[in-house]
């Protein structure tokens, strides 16, 4: 079968229990949009990186609800849709500078890690394939730098909350060890302390004005020509 015709087959899909048919291959996102709806909400980059477009599915004859990021998954036949609201995570507010990089600080923060679980819903439920029951699991230990790693790949999409029988709201106590482990854990970068007073005292003010001026053709040019260090 040719390309062309792989694109032109239709494909049955049903938005809020409504039949629509549209072209096999298109991602849900783009699904969405053929069957006429206008996303106004949900969409955010259609790349992968926001998760602002979490989606519930399953396919007909299956009972299982499948989670999805609608601009990464592709339609299958017979897929029954409901985008989800941006979901209510419990978050905790507080100031970096003042907190202390220990297990003890974010169980203070979220005590409610203590009630997981362990059904691995969470994982089971990520679109990025995050192993979040371990980060979890990390977090309950006092492990910051391990939460910051294996959830380094987190697009706060909140699909694992939406899963998850105790209440947890994973993806901003993951946000919080990253917050930790970056202002108090990780080592500071000679460089980049070398680079921010090079930028203070106004070492590149010449040169971004210059930029700044320049038309769009010389700065594609430039930008194509750049030097990418290794």
């Amino acid at each position: 079968m040719s390309q062309k015709a792989t694109i032109q087959k239709l494909i049955d899909i049903y938005i809020m229990g409504k039949r629509y048919q549209v072209p096999q291959g298109l991602t849900i996102q783009d699904a969405l949009e053929y069957a006429g709806y206008q996303l106004i909400r949900g969409v955010g980059c259609r790349s992968g990186f926001c998760g602002a477009c979490g989606t519930i599915y399953r396919i007909k004859g299956d009972p299982q609800l499948k989670y999805a990021l609608a601009c990464q998954t592709v339609v299958e036949p017979d897929m029954y849709l409901t985008q989800i609201p941006f979901f209510p995570t419990e978050k905790a507010i507080y100031d970096i500078e003042e907190l202390d990089p220990s297990g003890e600080q974010v169980l203070q923060l979220y005590p409610v890690l203590l009630t997981c679980m362990g059904c691995n819903s969470c994982t089971k439920s990520c679109p990025q394939d995050l192993e979040v029951m371990e980060y979890v699991a990390d977090a309950i230990r006092g492990n910051i730098a391990g939460v910051a790693e294996k959830s380094f790949d987190c697009v706060m999409c909140g699909l694992c909350s939406a899963r998850c029988p105790a209440g947890l709201s994973q993806p901003n106590i993951a946000l919080l060890c990253r917050r930790l482990y970056g202002r108090h854990i990780a080592p500071r970068a000679e460089h980049l302390a070398q680079r921010v007073a090079e930028v203070e005292s106004g070492k590149f003010d010449d040169e971004l004005k210059a930029l700044m001026g320049m038309p769009e053709d010389e700065l594609r040019r430039r930008y194509g020509e750049r030097d990418i260090e290794s």
